[in-house]
């Protein structure tokens, strides 16, 4: 196999049709490539990336990564505020060992020469405050700290000889095997779509890692960019893993409003730092919903604007950050400022008209403190998996710092048992005999917006036990044709996606449906009060055998 001087695989590579790994980390967002450095550097890992290496949900976050950094702040203070945004449904154990775990998270960023930004008047990191944050804790790269992050991490994965970088490769499924010594089922690898040569190829490895980011182009309207289809979720649950808590699904409360604007976020960081969210009329409403006004919790801001939304016929609310100094706004959102230019709004002299977004996955793969998955030699990091710290709300910039703290404590897991994993016996290459190449490609983008539009209408930011019905009944329909379709037609990467959304789709519907009261971003008009006891949602799937690897 050859690779480029950069070890990213191109697309005029010779190509084999099988790989041998120690580590296959799928994933090359903020928690598989930290994964990937945090290994020794003599495991052989090799890393998969869906389409660019630039095109993860990592590259576009703007906002930041929350930290305990300054004097005036404590773990303590973090672990309250993030318990509060998540609605009581949050695992203490897991809030607190991520934040105790921060600051040793971002020294390790600045060790890696993250370009953090800097207050202008004594040098220090320059914190902002966002929603649901009761201390400035956000520590921030301008309002562009996903790109800046990853720039950092990619640069550093380069200098790795170790760790091969696949680009333009989905994963199709997970392959399992019994271990020969343990007689238990465990990963060992996984079929995988390469997008530059249209086959499919084995990735045997002795650990596998699900980093695949989260599942919100299942809806309608999404912060997210268009790989962010669940594919770890799905593979996983396939695979015999339980899920938890699908039914919290985050809507960014502020996405540019704009007929040809896709998928960009409005950061929360300016509300942060004195934003106004503001009616056609140019009214404040936030106070009537909320004593932290635009400071709120994302699910609040998200429900009140869509309240008010509905209560007006009107399109969208406006946020206005233009009371501000256009020196302070150009220096602080520099990246919003030429975006919002490009669609003839200057936000130094104009309100930014909005809308409420799918933004996050605050549900996932069940995993322990290690990102240890039901299924032995697989582990599951970042958004796709499901460690209990966000609960029925994930707090704004906590995300990032999630996949800074799982990544290290995987690394150390996978590393401490890797030399005790037998080798992955021999694969079964991929079988397309039996299928043939499609005529009817239609079928799969109907399918993929009757599938977005009805979880929007039916499973959005307002639900009632009627519209999960109708939903349920939509999603076994859609399924139906879609495994039709995949058991004729040969693969790509459109179908794989559709498929792994239908999937995601169902949980995230009987994960709602199961849930009979009013919590964080679970909001029923049927049982609109929240219940006494806080549990989680958790789905078990019908070829679930490994209840001895750890139960949370």
């Amino acid at each position: 196999m050859t690779v480029t001087d950069t070890k990213i695989m191109a697309t005029t590579t010779p190509q084999t049709s099988s790989h041998q790994y120690d580590v296959l980390i799928i994933g090359s967002g903020a928690a598989g490539l930290s994964l990937a450095l945090h290994l020794p550097s003599n495991v052989n890992i090799a890393v998969l990336s869906k389409a660019s290496l630039s095109e993860g949900s990592t590259w576009y976050a703007q906002g930041g990564i929350a930290a305990v950094l300054d004097d005036n702040d404590t773990v303590e203070s973090h672990v309250a505020d993030t318990l509060e945004a998540g609605a009581g449904l949050c695992h203490t154990d897991a809030v607190e060992f991520t934040i105790s775990h921060s600051r040793q998270a971002i020294d390790w960023l600045i060790e890696l020469g993250v370009d953090f930004t800097r207050d202008a008047g004594n040098g220090d990191y320059h914190l902002t405050r966002e929603g649901g944050h009761s201390k400035r804790r956000v520590i921030h790269s301008a309002d562009a700290t996903g790109k800046a992050l990853h720039t950092a991490l990619m640069d550093k994965v380069k200098t790795h000889t170790n760790i091969t970088l696949f680009d333009h490769y989905i994963a199709v499924d997970l392959i399992k095997q019994v271990d020969p010594m343990s007689k238990k089922r465990r990963c060992a690898g996984a079929y995988v779509y390469n997008r530059n040569t249209d086959r499919v190829e084995t990735f045997a490895a002795r650990s596998v890692a699900l980093a695949t980011g989260g599942a919100s182009k299942v809806y309608l309207y999404s912060s997210n960019p268009d790989g962010a289809s669940g594919d770890g979720i799905a593979m996983a649950w396939r695979a015999g893993c339980r899920v938890a808590n699908m039914e919290f699904n985050q809507f960014h409360p502020t996405c540019l409003f704009h007929p040809k604007a896709k998928s960009f976020l409005i950061t929360e960081a300016l509300r942060g730092e004195g934003g106004h969210l503001l009616l056609p009329s140019g009214e404040r409403f936030m106070d009537k919903f909320h004593e932290r006004g635009e400071l709120a919790p994302r699910d609040v801001v998200a429900r009140a604007i869509d309240h008010e939304m509905k209560r007006l016929g009107s399109d969208c609310i406006y946020l206005d950050i233009s009371h501000k100094s256009e020196e302070f706004i150009r220096s602080h959102f520099p990246t919003i400022y030429q975006e919002c230019l490009t669609f003839g709004i200057d936000i130094t002299k104009e309100p930014i008209p909005v809308v409420p977004a799918a933004h996050y996955t605050c549900g996932g793969i069940m995993v322990d403190k290690h990102g240890q998955t039901d299924l032995k030699n697989l582990y599951a990091i970042g958004e796709s998996s499901f460690t209990g710290l966000h609960g029925a709300n994930r707090m704004a910039s906590n995300s990032l710092l999630e996949c800074l703290v799982y990544a290290r404590s995987a690394a150390e897991s996978i590393s401490a048992q890797l030399d005790t994993i037998p080798p992955v016996a021999e694969i079964a290459p991929w079988d397309e005999s039996r299928v043939t190449n499609s005529d009817e490609d239609v079928v799969i983008s109907h399918n993929w917006e009757e599938l977005r539009r009805f979880m929007w209408d039916y499973v959005g930011i307002v639900r009632t036990q009627k519209r999960l019905e109708r939903a349920t009944h939509r999603i076994k329909l859609l399924q139906k044709e879609i495994h039709e379709y995949y058991s004729n037609y040969k693969v790509g990467n459109d179908l794989i996606e559709l498929r792994n959304l239908a999937l995601v789709a169902e949980l995230i519907i009987r994960s709602a449906t199961q849930r009979k009261e009013s919590r964080g971003l679970h909001y029923s008009l049927d049982y609109p009060a929240r219940a006494e006891i806080a549990t989680d949602t958790v789905l078990v799937p019908m070829n679930f055998a490994s209840q001895d690897i750890f139960v949370r």
